[in-house]
Formats: C-alpha cells, sequence, structure tokens
C-alpha cells in the first residue's frame, strides 16, 4: 500500500484511521481524503496531521463519477479504503432516499473507477497480473445482519437480515462488492464492525450524546427499556484491525471485527453517569424507535485466528479514556452540537 484514497476521512473511523496509518505507515507515499463534508464530517478532526506532506484533502461526493475517474486518473491509487456513507438510523427511516443513492450508487462508482483503473477484464484471466497489491475494502456494519436473540454471534456466514434503510443500504453496498469480486475480479475484502466508541464521534450517537448530555445535566434519553445489547468495540481497536485485514486479509474474503464487550444500552448510560458523578434520575425513557433491533454480537474468530488481530481496549479503560476526551475537548462538541442536523436521540 503506497497510495491510498480514503472515502469519508473526515468522520469519526475515517478520521482516526487516517491519524492511525500516517502514524503507522511509514512506507505510505501518499494518502488523499475524500469527503463531502456532511454533517458529520469535520476537518477539525485531522489537525493532528493536517500538516503531513503525504496528507492531501478533497472535498467532494462519491456519487460524483467525474471526480471519482479524475482523481484515479491523476493519483494511480493501489487502495480504497471505502468508510464514506450516511451511518445514522434515526435519520434512515426519515430519510432513506439519502442513504440509498449514497450507500449504495457511490460504492458503485468507487468500484467502478477501480475496475477501470486497474484494468481488470473479466474475461483474461491474466488482467490481474496488471495490477498486483492492489485492493478495495468496504467497511460495513454487523447490522447487516439483522437482529440476535439472547444467545449466539454473528459469524461472517449469516445470513444477510437488514431492519432498517440504513443497514438495508449497507447490506445493498456489501452485495455490490462481492459482485464485482466474483464479476470482474476486483481485489475486494469487506469488514463488518460492532458499535464503536472513542475520540472525535458526532453525538447523534449513544456515548457522545450521554457524555454531552449530562455535562449539562439535560435529560438522556433511553430508547424502550434500554435493553437493546451491542457489543462495543474501540475505535483505535477497528483501525488496527483493517489496517491488519489490508495487510494480510484474503482476497474476496469478509471478515468481522469484535471487541468482546457486549452491554445493554442502559448499561452504557448508567456507567456514564457515574464516571461523571450525575444522578440517575436524568435518564429518561423515550418511545423506542420501529424496527430497533434488540441484540449484536460479533463473533470475531475468523480474524483473530487467521490474522492474528486481536483487541487491546478494555472497555472499562476505553470508555473512561474516552469520557475524559470529550471533557477535554469542550470547544470542539460545542461546536459540533450547534450543527443544523444535531439529532437527540441516541442510536
Amino acid at each position: 500500500m503506497k497510495k491510498l484514497l480514503v472515502t469519508g476521512g473526515a468522520g469519526f473511523i475515517g478520521s482516526n484511521f487516517i491519524q492511525f496509518i500516517l502514524d503507522n505507515q511509514k512506507d505510505l507515499l501518499f494518502l488523499v481524503n475524500l469527503d463531502l463534508l456532511t454533517y458529520a464530517g469535520n476537518l477539525e478532526n485531522l489537525e493532528p496531521v493536517s500538516d503531513d506532506p503525504r496528507y492531501r484533502f478533497v472535498k467532494g461526493d462519491i456519487r460524483d463519477r467525474a471526480l471519482i475517474e479524475k482523481l484515479f486518473a491523476e493519483c494511480d491509487f493501489d487502495t480504497v479504503v471505502h468508510f464514506a456513507a450516511e451511518s445514522h438510523v434515526d435519520r434512515s427511516i426519515t430519510e432513506p432516499e439519502v442513504f440509498l443513492t449514497t450507500n449504495i450508487i457511490g460504492t458503485q462508482i468507487l468500484l467502478d473507477s477501480a475496475k477501470r483503473h486497474w484494468n481488470l477484464d473479466p474475461g483474461n484471466k491474466y488482467s490481474r497480473e496488471y495490477r498486483p497489491g492492489v485492493r478495495f475494502l468496504q467497511v460495513s456494519t454487523d447490522e447487516v445482519y439483522g437482529s440476535l436473540g439472547k444467545t449466539g454471534m454473528f459469524t461472517e456466514t449469516a445470513p444477510l437480515a437488514p431492519n432498517s434503510p440504513y443497514s438495508a443500504s449497507k447490506a445493498s453496498a456489501d452485495l455490490i462488492v462481492r459482485a464485482y469480486y466474483q464479476t470482474y475480479g476486483v481485489p475486494v475484502n469487506i469488514t463488518r464492525c460492532s458499535n464503536n466508541y472513542g475520540p472525535y464521534q458526532f453525538p447523534e450517537k449513544l456515548i457522545p450524546l450521554m457524555i454531552h448530555n449530562a455535562r449539562q445535566n439535560r435529560p438522556l434519553p433511553v430508547y424502550g427499556d434500554g435493553m437493546q445489547i451491542r457489543d462495543w468495540l474501540h475505535v483505535k481497536d477497528h483501525c488496527s484491525a483493517i489496517a491488519t485485514v489490508l495487510e494480510k486479509g484474503r482476497e474476496g474474503e469478509i471478515y468481522n471485527i469484535g471487541g468482546n464487550h457486549e452491554k445493554a444500552n442502559i448499561e452504557i448510560v448508567r456507567l456514564i453517569l457515574k464516571l461523571l458523578n450525575k444522578p440517575e434520575s436524568l435518564i429518561t425513557y423515550v418511545q423506542d424507535r420501529p424496527g430497533h433491533d434488540r441484540r449484536y454480537a460479533i463473533d470475531n474468530t475468523k480474524i483473530t485466528a487467521e490474522l492474528g488481530w486481536m483487541p487491546v481496549y478494555a472497555f472499562e479503560n476505553g470508555i473512561r479514556e474516552t469520557v475524559l476526551w470529550y471533557l477535554n475537548h469542550p470547544d470542539w462538541m460545542e461546536r459540533i452540537t450547534g450543527r443544523k442536523y444535531y439529532r437527540k436521540l441516541d442510536n
């Protein structure tokens, strides 16, 4: 990996990944961050690397075919890590069209440009030798699998059963990625992660929203009974897993990435209140959202056994570190929460 395109690199996970790669990939020639800077994109997240001569930002839409073709022609990318997506489930319920066009059509346009630039010909078995080492990595989510019962875990062979417009759009994009591998020979991987937490997360999501509201003694909205269970993964562990897949992953394979930390939403909320020394009376139960998945749990055996990756963050340490980060960056939080599309419900 020498010439890297990262889409959606001004968002939460993308910005953490860019910092991780620039810190750890010393032979990288350059990294282009393509981001439309919608409400959840924030270039402040990338200030620590803004002076790195290998880093370049381009404002643009992954649905802009002419721009994508121009970037591939100019930069000769050998690797694409595709984060760019509309991702908030609540908004997908009220505004599904933008999720479908961005998450599905945008992914297809990126794949088309990669296929064309890497000169991959489905009728020529030797065409793959033209660009050895190229890779397209689709960053997906465990939500494509739907909801689990009280037992069991999602493996890479679990059927796709998305329950929201957001997860349906991500599942569709995953299938497009698979089809381009099977039909055209585009070298791909798909990663499916559990719920991420850590610095720079937009405060429509559970953990930063609860921290923000608790600091201001505002109600903490919790859907239903709060017993929706998620597997929590520190964003830095996620970044190291993606880097591991780029380095060691078998072409065409899917890898689940989980933190092995199942927690109910209400348990997370109470822990944040405890860390901030705030009363549980701030908790406000609100009507559950439509199609709310009850439980996710990731089986990460494949990536740990085959590629040797392991999460290093214990949740108790990671959540304390995360709360402290938000407490130490109040100006960042205030600027973010003043944006037009800030939502007051959790994920």
